[in-house]
C-alpha cells in the first residue's frame, strides 16, 4: 500500500504542474491582450485625430491663414452698464480709404426727365414764373435679360432671260457655330460659361430661360453642348500642348463623378486633375488616379525614367505617391508643397491639446519662411538683396536645424514623432524651395484652380456621360486659361464660337486657330476679349 504522503505529493506535483501549463497559456493571453490593447489604443489615438482633422473641416474656418495678434480690447460700458470688450465692426473701418464712387458711364444709358409740372413752375403768391438754370442728377443700375429672336429673311430672285445663267439668286445662309442649330455664338457662349464657370444645373438654367419668355427643352440645350465640345476640341488640344511644354507646373487632383457606366469600372468615382503652368491651365477627368495620367499629360517615358532630352521640369505638388513616383526621372524635380506639411502640424495640435504650443512654434518658422521670400522678391538688386537671400537661407536653417534636434527627443511625443518622419521624408523637395525663390512656396495655384470645379460638383454632383465630362474639362482649360490673360470668358467664348461660325460651323485651323491662343493672340484682340461681352441687339 502507497504511503499517503507519497499519494499527496504526487498530487500537488501534478496540481503544480498543471498551474504551469496554465500560468503559461495565462502568460500568453496577457501578452496577447497588451497587444491588443496597444492596437486599440493606436487606433484611438488615429480615430482621435481623424476625428479632430475632420471636425475642423466641417466646423471649423476653411481659412489656413494664421490669424494676426489681436490688440488689447479697451473696456468699456455695454448696454447693461457691464464692462465688456470692444469689438471690430464689420465692413469698411472708419478712417480707412475708400475706393470712390464707381463710373458707370460705360454701360447702355436710357435718360429719363423728371420735371416739374409747368403750371407749377411759378410763384405761388405773385404768379411769377422760375427760371431753369440747372438741374441735379441722379442713376439708378438696372438688371434686365433681353432675349432676342432672329428672323432670317432671305429674298430670292428668278431669271428673266434665257441667259445659260443661275436660274435663282438667294443671300447665302447666315454663319451658324452650329449648321442647322437654334442659337447664336453668343448664346452657347452665355451657356457654357453658366454651366461650367458660374456652376448652374442644367435645369436650373432651363427655368431661368422660361422665366424670361424661352420655352426650351433640356435636351436641346444637351444637344447643343454637345456640338459645342466638338468646336472646343482644337483649341483644348493647342492649350494642352503647351501646357505640357513648360518648365514648371503647378499639379493637383480631386474626385469627380462620372454616371456613365464602364464594363473596367466598378463604380463612379474618376478624377479631375489640374496643371497650371505659367500661361495655360490644363484639366483632365480620367477614371484613374494613377501616375499614368501624368505621364501622358507630360509625355514621360518611365521605362527610360527620364524626359526628353533637354528637357527640365519642375513640379510643384503635394506629397501624393503619383507624385513621389516620378521624382526619379531625370530631368524633373519635385517642389514639395510647404502649406501641406504645414497642415501636417496644425493637425497634430488639433488632435493632442499638449502640442498646441509645439505646434506654434512650428507655425512661426514656417510663417518666418513665407516672409523672407516676400521680403526676397521684394528686395533690389544689390546689397539688400543679398541681405534677403541670406534671410531666406537662414530662415530654412532654422527649420532643418529644428526638425533635427526635436527628432532625436526620446520625450518626443508620438504624434510630433510622425509628423517630424514626414517633414524628413519629404525634407529634400522642400528644401529645393531655396534654388528656385521666384516660384510659390505652394502648391495654391493648383488648388485655387480646382476651387471652382469643387463648387459645380457641389450643384451638380458630376457628370451624366464621358461626354459631358470631357467637355467640361475642355471648358474649364479654356476659361481658366483666358482667364491667366485677364479675357472676358464670355467675351472670348463668343469670338471663338463666331470663328466656327465663320469657318462653316467646324472649328478654325491654322492661323485663325493660332489666333485664339491667349499667349499668341494680338493685343488688339486681347483688348476685345477683355471687355464685357456684348449685350444683345436692341
Amino acid at each position: 500500500m502507497t504511503p499517503r504522503w507519497q499519494v499527496e505529493a504526487r498530487r500537488w506535483q501534478a496540481e503544480a504542474e498543471r498551474l504551469a501549463v496554465e500560468n503559461a497559456r495565462l502568460e500568453v493571453e496577457r501578452t496577447e491582450l497588451h497587444s491588443r490593447v496597444a492596437e486599440l489604443k493606436a487606433q484611438v489615438v488615429a480615430l482621435s485625430e481623424k476625428v479632430a482633422t475632420l471636425a475642423k473641416l466641417v466646423f471649423g474656418t476653411s481659412s489656413e491663414q494664421q490669424k494676426p495678434a489681436q490688440p488689447v480690447a479697451r473696456p468699456e460700458a455695454n448696454g447693461d452698464g457691464a464692462v465688456g470688450e470692444q469689438r471690430r465692426r464689420r465692413g469698411q473701418q472708419p478712417g480707412s480709404a475708400g475706393h470712390g464712387r464707381r463710373d458707370y458711364s460705360g454701360l447702355e444709358t436710357r435718360e429719363e426727365i423728371h420735371d416739374v409740372p409747368e403750371g407749377e413752375r411759378v410763384c405761388p403768391q405773385c404768379g411769377a414764373p422760375y427760371h431753369a438754370f440747372d438741374e441735379e442728377k441722379s442713376e439708378q443700375i438696372d438688371w434686365q435679360v433681353r432675349l432676342t429672336r432672329i428672323l432670317h429673311r432671305r429674298p430670292t430672285y428668278r431669271r428673266t432671260c434665257q441667259c445659260p445663267v443661275r436660274g435663282i439668286l438667294v443671300a447665302p445662309v447666315p454663319a451658324k457655330p452650329i449648321p442647322k442649330g437654334l442659337f447664336t455664338s453668343q448664346f452657347l457662349a452665355r451657356l457654357v460659361v453658366e454651366k461650367y464657370v458660374l456652376g448652374r444645373p442644367l435645369e436650373r438654367v432651363v427655368t431661368a430661360l422660361g422665366d424670361d419668355g424661352l420655352e426650351v427643352a433640356k435636351g436641346t440645350l444637351v444637344g447643343s453642348l454637345q456640338a459645342v465640345s466638338t468646336l472646343l476640341a482644337p483649341l483644348d488640344a493647342g492649350i494642352r500642348a503647351r501646357n505640357a511644354e513648360a518648365g514648371h507646373l503647378h499639379a493637383d487632383e480631386t474626385s469627380w463623378k462620372v454616371y456613365e457606366l464602364m464594363a473596367e469600372k466598378a463604380n463612379h468615382k474618376w478624377w479631375l486633375w489640374v496643371f497650371v503652368g505659367p500661361d495655360t491651365v490644363v484639366f483632365l477627368i480620367d477614371p484613374h488616379r494613377s501616375t499614368r495620367v501624368v505621364t501622358e499629360h507630360l509625355g514621360i517615358d518611365l521605362e527610360a525614367g527620364s524626359l526628353e532630352e533637354g528637357r527640365h521640369l519642375l513640379l510643384s505638388s503635394d506629397f501624393f505617391t503619383v507624385y513621389q513616383s516620378l521624382a526619379g526621372v531625370e530631368g524633373l524635380e519635385p517642389l514639395w508643397c510647404w502649406a501641406h506639411i504645414r497642415r501636417y502640424f496644425i493637425r497634430a495640435g488639433d488632435a493632442h491639446q499638449e502640442l498646441k504650443s509645439w505646434t506654434g512654434a512650428w507655425l512661426e518658422r514656417i510663417g518666418g519662411l513665407y516672409v523672407a521670400r516676400r521680403e526676397l522678391l521684394a528686395a533690389p538688386d544689390g546689397s539688400e538683396h543679398a541681405r534677403a537671400e541670406a534671410g531666406f537661407a537662414a530662415a530654412l536653417d532654422a527649420i532643418d536645424t529644428a526638425r533635427k534636434t526635436e527628432a532625436v527627443d526620446p520625450g518626443l511625443h508620438p504624434a510630433a514623432s510622425k509628423v517630424l518622419a514626414t517633414l524628413e521624408r519629404e525634407w529634400e523637395g522642400l528644401a529645393r524651395h531655396q534654388s528656385f525663390p521666384e516660384l510659390p512656396l505652394d502648391n495654391n495655384p493648383a488648388e485655387r484652380h480646382l476651387r471652382n470645379p469643387v463648387v459645380v460638383r457641389k450643384n451638380c454632383y458630376g457628370s451624366g456621360a464621358i461626354w459631358a465630362a470631357t467637355l467640361a474639362a475642355r471648358v474649364w482649360t479654356i476659361t481658366a486659361t483666358a482667364a491667366l490673360a485677364q479675357c472676358n470668358p464670355l467675351a472670348y467664348l463668343g469670338a471663338y464660337l463666331d470663328a466656327c461660325a465663320a469657318a462653316g460651323g467646324r472649328p478654325p485651323s491654322g492661323p485663325a486657330l493660332a489666333r485664339f491662343f491667349p499667349w499668341a493672340a494680338s493685343e488688339a484682340d486681347l483688348s476685345v476679349w477683355r471687355q464685357a461681352s456684348p449685350g444683345p441687339a436692341p
